[in-house]
Parts: C-alpha cells; sequence; structure tokens
C-alpha cells in the first residue's frame, strides 16, 4: 500500500489520490452495514431520533462517518455484516483489500465514544491536546446541530432531495475535519491533515450552492434563517480555506 512511501514525504495531492482510492472502495463496502433500505428517512433523521439532542446526533454522525472513512473499519468476525458479504465484493476489489498492509493498526488514540476526541500530545497542534481546541471544528459542530434543529421541525416528506444533501454536507464538515486532525500535525502525514481538511472545504462550498441556489427557493427556510445560515457557512468556509493555507505553511517550512 505504502509501498512509495519508504523515504518520502507524501504531498497533500498523494495523499488525496490515495484517499479518494480509499473512499471509493469504502462506498462499495458501506452497503453492507447500512441500514435497511426500505426506510427511506435519510440518515440524519435515524441519528436525531436515536439521539437526546442534536449536538448528541452530530457527535454520533462524525463517529460513524470516521469508522466509514477508516480504510479498515470492518472486522473479519463483524456481527453487522452478513454471512455472504465477502462473496458479493468483486474478489479483484477483495484481494487488493487482503494484500494491503494495516496503516492504522494501532488504535490507542481513537477509541470509541467520547473519547475519539482526544489525541495524543505529538498529534495535537500546539500542544493542545484536543480537537474540541480547533475553532473551526467548533464552529462546524455548532452550524451542524442548529441546522438539524431547523431541520427537525420540517415534514421530511416535504424536504427535497437538495435539502438532504445540503445537511449531509454540512454534517460531513465537521467529520473531514476530524479525520484530517487524527493525522496529526508531524511533517510525514500533515500532507495527509491538507487533504482531509480540503474535502471540509469542498463539503462546505457544496452546501453554500445548495443553500443559495436551491434551498433559498423553496420557502422553507425564513429570511432571518436564511441569512443566518447562510453567513455562519460563509465565514467556516473562509476560515477552513485559511486553515488550510496555515498548514500548507507548515508543511513547506518542513522541509
Amino acid at each position: 500500500m505504502f509501498d512509495d512511501f519508504e523515504g518520502e514525504v507524501w504531498d497533500e495531492h498523494q495523499w488525496e489520490a490515495h484517499l479518494n482510492e480509499i473512499e471509493k472502495q469504502n462506498t462499495k463496502l458501506q452497503k453492507f452495514i447500512a441500514p435497511d433500505s426500505s426506510d427511506r428517512a435519510p440518515r440524519w433523521l435515524h441519528l436525531i431520533r436515536e439521539s437526546n439532542s442534536t449536538f448528541d446526533a452530530v457527535d454520533a454522525f462524525i463517529e460513524e462517518e470516521l469508522r466509514f472513512d477508516d480504510p479498515y473499519f470492518m472486522d473479519e468476525d463483524d456481527d453487522d455484516l452478513p454471512a455472504d458479504w465477502e462473496d458479493e465484493l468483486d474478489d479483484s476489489l477483495w484481494d487488493e483489500w487482503e494484500e494491503e498492509e494495516l496503516f492504522w493498526e494501532d488504535e490507542e488514540d481513537f477509541d470509541e465514544g467520547e473519547e475519539w476526541k482526544e489525541m495524543s500530545e505529538s498529534f495535537a497542534r500546539s500542544n493542545n491536546g484536543s480537537i474540541e481546541m480547533l475553532d473551526i471544528y467548533n464552529h462546524s459542530r455548532e452550524l451542524a446541530a442548529a441546522i438539524l434543529q431547523w431541520a427537525e421541525s420540517i415534514n421530511p416528506q416535504k424536504l427535497p432531495a437538495s435539502g438532504n444533501d445540503f445537511i449531509g454536507n454540512v454534517l460531513k464538515i465537521g467529520a473531514k475535519i476530524a479525520g484530517g486532525y487524527s493525522f496529526g500535525f508531524e511533517h510525514e502525514f500533515l500532507g495527509g491533515n491538507i487533504a482531509y481538511t480540503k474535502k471540509a472545504l469542498y463539503c462546505a462550498n457544496d452546501a453554500l450552492t445548495l443553500l443559495q441556489r436551491e434551498l433559498k427557493r423553496t420557502g422553507l427556510l425564513d429570511n432571518k434563517s436564511y441569512y443566518h445560515f447562510h453567513g455562519q457557512l460563509f465565514e467556516l468556509r473562509n476560515n477552513i480555506g485559511i486553515y488550510i493555507q496555515e498548514l500548507r505553511e507548515e508543511f513547506y517550512n518542513g522541509i
């Protein structure tokens, strides 16, 4: 998997190509652990129903998304998988999967529940030690919770596909920031941090586009809510861009 990694520090573009390939593979694998397809309710609605608050729903989404994004999130004895799930995969995909070495074998810094937020000191930017010290993460989490609170007040049947896409993109912003943060800030992994955080930027841009071009004309948002969400999302998108530039400076100054 990392034959070319020995003696070479990957930049954000090499990491991005690698992460995109993993994403393609995981998209195919996720169908085996997805909720019952007979229930057409969006995932965010399930999380709201299962959680005590919108913040809990956001945290549950982030944790679930990180598990999906982990290239080795499945165990051979995973109870959530059907018995014949391996047989249903393309042989070529599974063979490639089996041959790869586990890159994230040590998961001591990525425990279940609340502990997934806590990263080791060696991976903490400015010795903060926790992603909850990262302003853009906190902002993304607060915005996602506010948008879930708005979405909860709407009849799901009246929400168009673009509305579900908007909510999904907003939720993914925090998950992608957390995914980047989990790479840490050591030079050899900083490119992965940047590549992952760029995915948060893409989600923010997509959410803004959907808000401006689709949701604005549906009448589901009053003017006050629309301009509030737009302002918060616009600010968050810009701050993510600034954060990426700061990470790039750290990367290139470290060469």
